[in-house]
């Protein structure tokens, strides 16, 4: 039976500090996401785009939670929507946006998991942690926050998107696992070790490489799950391969290495979400990030070079 993937565009930026990453998902499309999935064997279905509100338009009510309002009212939107897609089994890629589209992604596969009963795993590709709430984070953008979301931690009227109680996690810590991490603020680790997730910063790659990390990694999101949640933001590659980002980080994971775990997570056949964040074309080369951006997605599909 052909599975069916089903496209949607977030073009937000509220929770960013830069403008431009609302044009990320016209950028994917343009690099060639559909035709890419098709030629891979998908039915792939194309919603178009959930649009936000343009923070000129809005005052900042809370600098530790910037346009928390707005922001909630989008995911809240993006939970539902993504969760009826997995709950006609579909897999949902999403497309950022800024990184806060994870609240809805997560919130959405989370919640209709939680429904069935099932227990959904995670491997989160950044930078950056994303594990930053209202008391740690340094700028109040909410885009530093969907990790610290997603295991019950800040802001109630994030936390409880998906149909989740306030301070409950959607994710279990020990199914779950980041992979690039170069970037932490200083109160933030103080939040990743409370919440018992499982890092491997580039220090670890550098020593152990990208096939022993990834295969911990994905041992760790497999265990006892019945799905793995890929959240892919473009920045933990090397600023030299995607340029196109508002947070860069020197001293990223490469082109290969990239290509690497995507593979290996396509050879798990245990994905069942995707969303792809932080494509900033204003800031890209001749569309050079989001182009490198499908070609990863297409590996984590199935796609081989032979």
């Amino acid at each position: 039976m052909t599975k069916k993937v089903r496209i949607l565009g977030v073009r937000v930026d509220l929770g960013a500090g830069r403008r431009g990453v609302d044009m990320g998902p016209s950028a994917i499309r343009k690099a060639g996401i559909r035709q890419a999935l098709r030629d891979l064997g998908y039915d792939v279905a194309d919603d178009g785009n959930l649009d936000c509100e343009e923070p000129e338009s809005h005052k900042i009510r809370d600098p530790k939670l910037k346009y928390l309002p707005l922001i909630q009212a989008t995911m809240t939107d993006l939970a539902a929507r993504v969760a009826s897609m997995v709950e006609l089994g579909e897999i949902p890629l999403v497309l950022g946006g800024d990184h806060s589209i994870a609240i809805g992604t997560i919130g959405g596969v989370a919640g209709q998991f939680k429904k069935a009963k099932k227990k959904l795993g995670m491997i989160w590709f950044d930078a950056h942690a994303d594990a930053n709430t209202a008391d740690t984070t340094p700028s109040g953008n909410i885009h530093g926050m969907p990790q610290a979301v997603a295991f019950g931690r800040g802001a109630p009227e994030l936390v409880t998107i998906g149909g989740f109680a306030e301070g409950e996690s959607k994710l279990d810590p020990g199914c779950s696992a980041l992979i690039g991490a170069r970037s932490i603020d200083r109160l933030e680790k103080e939040v990743l070790k409370d919440i018992g997730l499982r890092v491997f910063t580039m220090d670890q790659i550098d020593r152990r490489g990208i096939y022993d990390i990834t295969e911990e990694a994905l041992q760790i999101a497999g265990r006892g799950t019945d799905g793995i949640h890929v959240s892919f933001d473009v920045d933990g590659m090397d600023p030299s391969i995607a340029p196109g980002v508002g947070t860069a980080v020197p001293g990223g994971v490469t082109y290969r290495e990239t290509h690497t775990m995507m593979e290996m997570i396509a050879e798990t056949g245990h994905m069942v979400s995707m969303e792809v964040a932080e494509v900033n074309p204003i800031l890209d080369v001749r569309n050079q990030t989001a182009e490198v951006a499908v070609e990863m997605v297409a590996s984590a599909f199935g796609r081989r070079i032979l």
